[in-house]
């Protein structure tokens, strides 16, 4: 991947183990209280079942039980009344002891009436006339024969009345003749076991779906029908006399029923309990877990993110320090704050960073004996021993007279000035891409495409000669005394193939060009003496860079392992430079030098 397309993440490692600690616990504890939810909600389902089943039994037992001993004693009272006709007395006890009973009379097939007795007292409290008891019975002639048939019936008759009122029927022998008890009486005493105080709600229908009995008194009242009530329905179809139901409502609330028939003309005890009720403690329980389990969230977040930034806080100085040392600056000051893995990378980095500060010493250090690519390539272990054919621009230079100028001065003031000049010189050659072969004495050699190729290495060589020619010429300014004296110097450029790689012994290697074109380079150089200039150059470099630069054709000399002479060029400077000088006069002119004269 390359380097500079990088692009770092926006999600850090501290944003990474936030959301990954995060989304383990939720799905952790979101589990744990899903599973436990559904079981306690399973065990809670079980328990509802079982009190309804239970509450629904009781409930039936107690109304069957009530219903038969009500039958017991009103055919008690009316084979008494038949017998002794002691009407008052009868009615003095039955009255008294069961308040309840409003009307009770001995009917045949046709209904007429065979005794009567009826409770005044009740009847005047209630508001309701002996015609309207008839009324009532008349009313539901239909639905009571069916007692005739050995069938005991129950009809919720409060319609129109101001308390709930059941008519009763159950049948009657006497003299083989099929004969109906008939009662009306208040509902009070059937009421009792429906009026729970828990979640449960039982109620108590006929066979064809009208409410006998409700803790609701107003559906009792009104005579609410609840055949379409899917509990009542699956109680009317189901062969068996007990059963346990889920339904939904018109409402679309869902509930948990059970039905029990009395056995009673199809008379059947509903118990029924909404989810909602049934299961608003587990959900109160799981609304507390999920409560905690947001708590406990936010506490392991806020406990996560002071982890993580403690993790993250040194892996993000390393980040720096990285980048620091990605810059070229390799002294890092970076204490470990920890004795963990982090703590040991941490450790580790400081110790690369002193290492690559340590190497980068020594390459610049090495870089000032050799050429600074050189020393990258030699401390990456890129230098192979041997040579490559290559072609490269080659530039020698020589100060003119240095063995005379040297007498002159002290060996520590030779150094000196050697150095100002050395440093100017190798400038120039830098500063066009070249690279500085070797000092010999105080010539320097400098090539071009030795290294690395370049495109034009002739032009940068003959631009590093012109550059040198203006440094020296702003290196002389000030000086021209015996201490300081000012100094002339002869460049030669030539390029041609080469083989460049490191020639030397096993105890010491130097990187450098050999070749016929290095040596016409340096005979370029000697020839700048005969002709009083202080470039030349050769003619392969001269066809190379004619269009940039302005010559002068000096000569044709014979080279020693050249079939044909070859002919040498001074350089005047830049095509397109109004100053450059117009001839070799305005050359010499320019930097100094004097016309040889001819031997």
């Amino acid at each position: 991947m390359n380097q500079n397309s990088f692009q770092p993440s926006r999600f850090t490692i501290r944003v990474k183990l936030m959301v990954i600690i995060s989304g383990i616990l939720i799905l952790s504890l979101t589990s744990i209280i899903f599973i436990a939810t559904y079981f306690f909600k399973r065990d809670n389902e079980i328990r509802v079942k079982e009190n309804n089943a239970k509450l629904t039994e009781v409930i039936a037992l107690n109304v069957r039980a009530e219903i038969l001993s009500l039958s017991r004693s009103l055919q008690v009272t009316i084979a008494s009344l038949v017998q002794t006709k002691d009407e008052s007395a009868i009615k003095n006890i039955l009255f008294t002891e069961d308040p309840d009973v409003i009307f009770v009379g001995l009917y045949d097939k046709s209904f007429t009436a065979k005794e009567r007795l009826v409770n005044s007292k009740t009847l005047e409290e209630l508001g309701i006339s002996s015609s309207k008891l008839d009324e009532v019975i008349s009313t539901n002639k239909d639905k009571l024969k069916g007692s005739f048939s050995n069938s005991t019936i129950l009809l919720n008759t409060s319609v129109g009345f101001r308390s709930p009122i059941i008519a009763i029927a159950f049948p009657y022998f006497k003299d083989r003749q099929n004969l109906s008890i008939i009662a009306i009486l208040r509902l009070e005493k059937f009421l009792d076991p429906f009026q729970t105080s828990g979640i449960t709600e039982s109620f108590m229908v006929s066979d064809d779906g009208k409410v006998l009995a409700h803790p609701d008194l107003n559906l009792v009242l009104s005579g609410a029908n609840m055949v379409n009530t899917p509990i009542v329905q699956k109680m009317r179809t189901s062969p068996l006399d007990n059963g346990q139901y889920r339904y939904q409502d018109k409402g679309n609330d869902w509930h948990l029923g059970s039905f029990k028939k009395l056995g009673l003309g199809g008379i059947g005890i509903i118990s029924a309990v909404s989810e909602d009720k049934a299961y608003e403690e587990v959900y109160n329980i799981q609304r507390r877990n999920i409560y905690l389990m947001i708590a406990a969230l936010n506490i392991a977040i806020i406990i996560v993110f002071f982890f993580a930034k403690r993790i993250s806080g040194p892996i993000f100085g390393l980040v720096q320090a990285s980048k620091k040392i990605e810059a070229g600056q390799y002294h890092l000051e970076l204490v470990p704050e920890t004795r963990d893995e982090i703590g040991i990378l941490t450790n580790s980095f400081q110790s690369m960073s002193k290492g690559l500060e340590e190497r980068e010493k020594l390459k610049v250090s090495f870089g000032k004996f050799v050429n600074d690519e050189i020393a990258e390539l030699s401390m990456k272990g890129l230098l192979k021993v041997g040579g490559d054919r290559k072609d490269c621009a080659i530039l020698f230079s020589d100060i003119r007279s240095f063995t005379s100028i040297s007498e002159k001065l002290k060996p520590e003031e030779v150094v000196d000035f050697l150095n100002q000049y050395m440093t100017a010189m190798v400038s120039c050659v830098k500063r066009n891409k070249g690279y500085v072969d070797k000092f010999i004495g105080d010539a320097i050699m400098a090539t071009w495409g030795a290294l690395k190729s370049v495109d034009n290495n002739s032009e940068y060589a003959v631009k590093a000669a012109l550059e040198m020619r203006d440094a020296l010429i702003e290196f002389n300014k000030g000086r021209g005394t015996a201490k300081k004296p000012a100094l002339r110097i002869g460049i030669g450029v030539n390029h041609g193939p080469v083989v460049s790689g490191q020639i030397g012994s096993d105890e010491k290697m130097e990187y450098t060009v050999i070749g016929d074109a290095v040596n016409l380079a340096s005979r370029m150089e000697g020839l700048t003496k005969n002709f009083g200039i202080d470039i030349a150059v050769s003619e392969d470099v001269y066809d190379e860079t004619k269009k940039v630069f302005k010559f002068e054709d000096l000569d044709t000399i014979p080279v020693k392992g050249k079939a044909k002479p070859q002919r040498v060029y001074a350089v005047l400077g830049y095509q397109k430079d109004p100053k450059c000088p117009k001839n070799l006069d305005e050359l010499r002119k320019k930097i100094g030098y004097e016309k040889p004269s001819k031997k």
